[in-house]
């Protein structure tokens, strides 16, 4: 299972990437093996709100269909159409294949989330 350094993530397996006041954010690579090969995938419009803790995103795979959360709040600025296409990009690039970009309310969100090192522990644990 791979983990990224620098990265935060949530005991859900999403994984976010902040770039100043924007957050990329998508599925971890224990969670794509989890679910098997992906196969549709349900994005919100962009100008969305969400709060902490909202479905925003669903992944359907072969084995099941699961709800994504956001573990920040923010407004949806950008959403990956190219996974509207090729939902498998989830399966062979997880960490390349971010689903939503948010325009963060409250950064010290952030302050409730893993680092790496506690993701691997938490994943180890699960297994």
């Amino acid at each position: 299972m791979k983990v990224i350094d620098g990265l935060y993530y949530t005991e859900e397996h999403e994984w976010l990437k902040v770039e100043g006041n924007r957050a990329y954010i998508g599925i971890t690579d224990f969670a794509q093996d989890t679910l098997g090969d992906v196969v549709f995938v349900e994005l919100p419009e962009e100008d969305t709100e969400l709060n902490l803790g909202d479905a925003f995103a669903v992944v359907e795979s072969v084995k099941a269909a699961s709800d994504v959360y956001t573990p920040i709040s923010g407004k949806v600025t950008q959403v990956n159409q190219e996974l509207s296409d090729q939902p498998e990009l989830l399966n062979t690039d997880p960490y390349g294949s971010w689903m939503v970009v948010l325009e963060m309310d409250d950064q010290s969100e952030l302050e409730d989330l893993m680092d790496a090192e506690e993701y691997q522990e938490f994943c180890d644990e699960e297994v």
